[in-house]
């Protein structure tokens, strides 16, 4: 148990160790990251840009974009590092810092997750009363307890993994310090650890998306009750793009997190994680703006402008 004390960094194993894999995967990487990047800023910049944008909506989008590039770039230019440098090492203090923001913003993407689907129980169960609903202030207030949120939920699980004791072994076979490949890394018997995990991550992922689906549960009703075939589907339309990033985020977040860590196969659970830390931020603002009609007219604006 001294010898844990002088435990000063760890090794990230990566995505794989095959050399002629190294530079494919440091130029597709890449590329997700710039697409990440800029499809997220654009979004912000069109929704800054456009006045008929500055509604409840795209204000949780706009917010959501920004949570996109925070947890992307918490991990991804570290695995491209690794790709084109070879360095696998992380220290400690960077390997919890890393983590702390990773749980922070994933934390917030949940709960901003369940606030749009609140905006749209608002928008189609009672149109005339959208804009008394939805002041300014409910809005700031969702995403500021958003943040809240993340900073506690961040807190426990860093220093719940962190307050562990990793003796046997530095080296981490993932591509950056989560949750689980930590706790099986771990010398002492991570059984309470594992119970935190699964509590906190069950009450974020269940209180979320409890009400996300009291939401649509109402706006079904609702578009049941539509008699115009093209209210129903404007209604629908204006729920789609939500309805994918919900699933996609929450699938892969109860198959990683909701489960004992001796369940883990790191290989597939390296899969899983690519998928939600580098794909979805990328597929977010290409799901939102393609599915669409404001936004893509926003951005046509753009570019007529620019020729012009």
């Amino acid at each position: 148990m001294e010898n844990c004390s002088e435990v000063k960094g760890f090794i990230l194993v990566g995505i794989t160790d095959s050399p002629e894999l190294q530079i494919p995967l440091f130029i597709i990487f890449t590329i997700i990251y710039l697409i990440t990047l800029v499809g997220n800023l654009g979004l912000v910049f069109l929704i800054l840009w456009d006045s008929r944008l500055h509604i409840p909506m795209y204000f949780f989008l706009s917010n959501l974009s920004l949570v996109d590039m925070g947890y992307s770039s918490a991990i991804t230019p570290k695995v491209i590092a690794g790709f084109l440098l070879g360095d696998k090492n992380i220290s400690y203090s960077a390997c919890a810092a890393q983590m702390y923001i990773f749980v922070y913003f994933a934390t917030i993407e949940s709960y901003l997750l369940a606030a749009m689907a609140y905006d749209r129980q608002a928008a189609v169960c009672k149109p005339l009363h959208y804009a008394t609903t939805m002041t300014p202030t409910v809005c700031v207030c969702l995403v500021v307890c958003s943040h809240i949120l993340g900073f506690l939920f961040a807190s426990i699980h860093t220093g719940n993994t962190f307050s562990l004791h990793f003796c046997s072994s530095n080296m981490i076979h993932h591509f950056f310090c989560d949750i689980p490949a930590l706790l099986v890394l771990s010398y002492s018997v991570p059984y309470v650890n594992e119970m935190i995990v699964f509590f906190a991550v069950g009450f974020n992922v269940f209180f979320a998306l409890f009400f996300i689906l009291k939401s649509y549960f109402l706006i079904f009703i609702a578009i049941l009750r539509m008699h115009s075939a093209e209210g129903r589907q404007k209604a629908f339309s204006t729920c789609a793009s939500h309805l994918t990033a919900v699933s996609i985020f929450y699938g892969t977040v109860i198959f990683m997190y909701l489960q004992p860590s001796s369940r883990h196969s790191m290989d597939i659970d390296k899969m899983a994680s690519v998928f939600y830390t580098m794909v979805i931020p990328m597929l977010n603002p290409l799901v939102y703006s393609l599915r669409n009609k404001e936004v893509s007219s926003a951005f046509r604006k753009v570019i007529e402008k620019i020729k012009s």
